[in-house]
């Protein structure tokens, strides 16, 4: 009888080991709960992209810029910025 119960003793605490050591595997990895270096990049790109658009904005109410020329670099970077979108768009 104090044979059987040295085993099922033994059983269990094998068990809890293995169940304690295997914990870190039954998480999700890292890699998936980190966005992608592309994704980050284009994160990056799209800020920096409507921070030039508020500074052109900024450069056409102080006058710096003509209306003619703020159409044109308002439009390039609009386009450049739905570009960024797209790209980010595709990722998901």
């Amino acid at each position: 009888m104090t044979e059987v119960l040295g085993v099922l003793l033994i059983a269990v605490l094998l068990a809890l080991v293995v169940w304690f050591v295997g914990a870190p595997l039954r998480r999700p990895s890292a890699a998936t709960e980190r966005p992608s270096d592309a994704r980050r990049a284009l994160e990056a790109a799209k800020e920096a992209k409507y921070s030039e658009i508020r500074d052109a904005e900024l450069d056409y109410r102080t006058g710096k810029l003509s209306d003619e020329d703020f159409r044109a670099i308002d439009r390039q970077l609009r386009a450049e910025a739905v570009e960024i979108l797209h790209a980010l768009d595709e990722l998901r």
